[in-house]
């Protein structure tokens, strides 16, 4: 997780006259709190000058020595989550292999390899939806840095007001927010982006190349490189926990949020602690740790996997057209293409324990009812660490995960009322 330690510059200071009595000197350690305030002492040889002890520091290993025990018992708190997380991927990787093995058996025709889709289905070129283009990330100007990547996005109404950047999740691509491409067009520049890993953006192979740092990045220099200081953030699943993240390490980069069915990281880790039931829903994010057998059993029976998690009678997206269903399996029926979205979940664990963090962007936070992935009750935590009045939730009565695409109309009444005030 990101983080940084700020260190107060040292200086020396001499004074050309006597220090006023009243005056004090304060220490600050290494720890963040004061040290208590150094005595005054009056030195016989200055007539009356005051002399400030000098502060020495604890020896280095003393300090290594005393922080020794709580940086074992942090290790081994990760080696057991590390293990059971691990036991549960092998538990995964069964249950899945049958679901795998029994589509193909079910539709041997299909055999064990998803076919390749040599050409996009005609909704993914819809120009009404916007503009294709490609943001090379790579700025001269600071505060951006430069990553090297390619990020593909479709971009509308430019010109006619404030940035509102669209961040989808897994597994899918900019094509889940072609309803809101077109609705708001009218008064905002909409962007949606296919994050990093989601062809035909850059898609690194190496799992570190998809740590939080890096994807956080990835937003700042979306943001910055289309020439905007700030933006509406508007986020779904994988993009919302991204979106929460950057909302604490940014915010000045982000005016309003609006989230759909994905919560924090830091909360679902404390939440699934306590509600074991969450720990089942998500269970297919322990099979996701192990190397190329995701890859594998995801494709196998040409997608079926995903295919129902899409056109699932209870749990995929309601009316979801055969073309769109195509738009999304396109880009992942590419060789090599599923590994990117999955590394996101191959870094999941890596910063175990997550430290709660205070949330006070003003975010609109809409979650369905009936989600598969997410339990209900993660709203009501997702309430407890914002700051007050600053979060507007609503669930949507018999909706699911898949609120932008699904419940569009709903999404979309609710986001002109929290927006209002900027419409000017």
């Amino acid at each position: 997780m990101r983080g940084g330690s700020i260190c107060p510059s040292r200086a020396s200071v001499s004074s050309a006259g006597p220090v006023d009595s009243d005056s004090t000197v304060e220490s600050q350690n290494k720890g963040g709190g004061l040290l208590a305030p150094a005595p005054l002492a009056q030195s016989p040889d200055h007539g009356g000058s005051v002399v400030v002890p000098e502060r020495k520091d604890m020896p280095e290993f003393v300090v290594t020595a005393l922080l020794a025990p709580s940086r074992l018992s942090l290790k081994l708190l990760r080696a057991l989550v590390m293990s059971l997380v691990y036991l549960a991927a092998l538990v995964a990787a069964f249950v899945y292999s049958c679901i795998a093995l029994t589509h193909v058996m079910c539709r041997p025709r299909r055999g064990c390899c998803g076919r390749q889709r040599l050409s996009p289905p005609e909704c993914l070129r819809d120009p009404t939806l916007g503009e294709h283009c490609f943001l090379t990330l790579r700025v001269s100007v600071p505060p951006v840095k430069s990553s090297g990547l390619r990020l593909h996005y479709v971009s509308a109404g430019h010109g006619n007001g404030p940035l509102m950047l669209f961040l989808h999740g897994f597994p899918e691509n900019w094509f889940s927010w072609h309803y809101q491409l077109r609705e708001f067009q009218s008064h905002f520049h909409v962007v949606a982006v296919d994050m990093r890993g989601y062809s035909p953006s850059d898609a690194p192979k190496e799992v570190d190349c998809y740590t939080i740092d890096l994807l956080l990045d990835d937003i700042k220099d979306t943001i910055l490189g289309l020439g905007y200081s700030k933006c509406i953030l508007v986020s779904h699943d994988w993009g919302a926990s991204l979106a929460w993240e950057f909302s604490i390490y940014y915010p000045s980069l982000v005016e309003r949020m609006v989230v759909a069915n994905g919560p924090p990281m830091s909360v679902i880790q404390e939440y699934s602690i306590h509600h074991i039931g969450q720990i089942f829903r998500s269970n297919y994010m322990f099979l996701f740790q192990l190397p190329w057998l995701p890859e594998k059993l995801l494709s196998m029976s040409d997608f079926q996997i995903l295919k129902d998690t899409f056109t699932h009678r209870k749990n995929g997206i309601p009316g979801l057209t055969p073309s769109e269903l195509e738009a999304f399996l396109y880009h992942f029926s590419q060789p090599g293409c599923l590994t990117g979205p999955i590394n996101y979940y191959r870094n999941v664990f890596r910063n175990f324990p997550l430290e709660p963090k205070k949330l006070s962007t003003p975010t609109l936070l809409l979650w369905g009812e009936k989600d598969f992935a997410f339990q209900q009750g993660l709203v009501e935590a997702i309430g407890r660490h914002f700051v007050p009045g600053r979060l507007e939730s609503h669930i949507l009565p018999g909706s699911g995960h898949w609120i932008p695409q699904s419940h569009p109309q709903e999404m979309h009444q609710y986001m002109w009322a929290f927006l209002q005030d900027l419409l000017g």
